[in-house]
């Protein structure tokens, strides 16, 4: 089976990919992550989670001290938040209290002297960023000036493993998910043009929806 020729990502929308049999788009989804097409990647990921059985069953691993993983958008959503694109928002705006809830890559926590740190956003600086300038770059820009002025935001750590050969801030997620029970008290910094977070611990919390 043939599915996703290097260069035709915009022909593979939400509508058409949902067309797929389940082993197409597992199919497509193992083709996307080795043509290293985080979009696509991502968007089958989220269409095999909302169906029975979408993923093939695999042993995943549990980082010691989360709870459930879940799907990105089912983590937002569990939290108030409604995404402007499944595929390439990694935060939101809640509208209750207007709170910015950002996501952060596990795996990308720097921790020194008790504290944890984490960028999050970062100019597209003679290529070396180019996600900062796509969609989900600009929007995550947006949050983090809010969350600048607010003072604060939350944020949902993210498991798993990634696509490789993209930014971190791009890479679709294989195998893991969101710990939606652990919610992180960022602080938001600028430093120089780059926004970063800090925290120093995460609170578990029992949700099944907010709101």
């Amino acid at each position: 089976m043939h599915i996703l020729a290097r260069g035709r990502v915009a022909k593979w929308d939400r509508e058409k990919v949902n067309t797929l049999s389940t082993p197409e788009l597992r199919q497509l989804l193992v083709n996307a992550e080795r043509l290293k097409e985080a979009e696509v990647a991502a968007l089958c990921n989220e269409l095999l989670s909302e169906r029975p059985r979408g993923h093939a069953p695999v042993r995943r691993h549990r980082p010691k001290g989360t709870g459930p993983l879940v799907t990105r958008g089912r983590a937002f959503e569990m939290h108030g938040v409604s995404l402007r694109s499944r595929i390439w928002s990694r935060g939101g705006v809640r509208p209750g209290d207007g709170a910015v809830v950002l996501t952060v890559r596990a795996e990308e926590v720097q921790k020194a002297e008790g504290a944890n740190s984490c960028l999050l956003w970062a100019p597209n600086v003679a290529g070396s960023r180019p996600w900062s300038d796509k969609p989900g770059g600009m929007e995550r820009l947006e949050h983090c000036r809010l969350a600048l002025e607010r003072g604060e935001a939350e944020g949902l750590l993210v498991y798993g493993k990634c696509l490789d050969g993209s930014l971190p801030a791009e890479k679709a997620t294989s195998g893991g998910g969101v710990d939606a029970e652990a919610v992180l008290s960022l602080r938001i910094e600028r430093r120089g043009e780059e926004y970063w977070a800090t925290w120093t611990e995460k609170k578990r919390v029992t949700v099944k929806s907010f709101g």
